[in-house]
């Protein structure tokens, strides 16, 4: 399997893909939580072992957003925050295992083995629905009831990401990032630019808005409540 270690102690990082290449698995390591989360967002990897606290973010808020993102890579903390609070904190933010420092590598491998072996996750959806606004992947149509809607390329991506995050908010960053492939924020008002855009598509021809802007922190797409 490919393993990334996100870890920002350099001896056990070391110590565990020394165990794990031993094993047969290819891994490796990261310690900064900004750039683990760019990583593993563009990368494949079969599990990913995270400690909770990180510099630029932490473990929690990295697995958190990977799966508002779609992304369901097997996650295992190997942190030294080992309250039940803590174990909760960790599951609830997507994480599938948990594991208390200090440890012993041999029960590691065999959570690891273990998230490993679990089922992949079903391909994505061709067609993503919500309420009565229908997006087609293989056709590269979308529709709101009855009427077709025409978009321009980049507003088709825009709406696929918020689709398939439907509920969940979507922060500017991470539109950024799987929008526009852009890691660093050009200060413009792209994103902005092209919400209004959509927003004028798919929201204002019809009674009932979907697009929702959630203040200071990103967009939401979802049926009414």
């Amino acid at each position: 399997m490919r393993i990334l270690i996100i870890e920002d102690d350099k001896r056990t990082s070391d110590y565990v893909i020394k165990g794990l290449s031993e094993a047969g698995h290819l891994a490796e390591a990261l310690e900064d939580g900004r750039d683990a989360l760019v990583h593993a967002m563009h990368t494949q990897y079969d599990v990913l072992v995270v400690d909770r606290m990180l510099p630029g973010l932490d473990g929690l808020s990295l697995v958190r957003t990977l799966r508002a993102s779609g992304n369901q890579t097997p996650a295992i903390f190997l942190t030294s925050v080992g309250g039940v609070d803590d174990r909760v904190d960790g599951l609830e933010a997507g994480g599938d295992d948990y594991l208390v420092k200090p440890f012993a590598f041999s029960e590691l491998l065999a959570r690891v083995n273990a998230l490993g072996r679990r089922p992949a996750v079903q391909a994505e959806k061709t067609v993503l629905r919500v309420a009565d606004l229908e997006l087609d992947m293989a056709r590269r149509t979308v529709r709101r009831g009855n009427q077709k809607i025409d978009l321009q390329p980049r507003e088709f991506t825009l709406l696929e990401v918020l689709m398939r995050n439907e509920g969940r908010v979507v922060t500017r960053t991470m539109l950024l990032e799987r929008v526009w492939d852009f890691h660093f924020d050009p200060k413009t008002s792209v994103v902005e630019t092209h919400i209004s855009r959509l927003r004028a598509k798919i929201d204002k021809p019809f009674s009932i808005a979907l697009l929702h802007t959630v203040r200071n922190t990103g967009y939401s797409i979802h049926a009414p409540f």
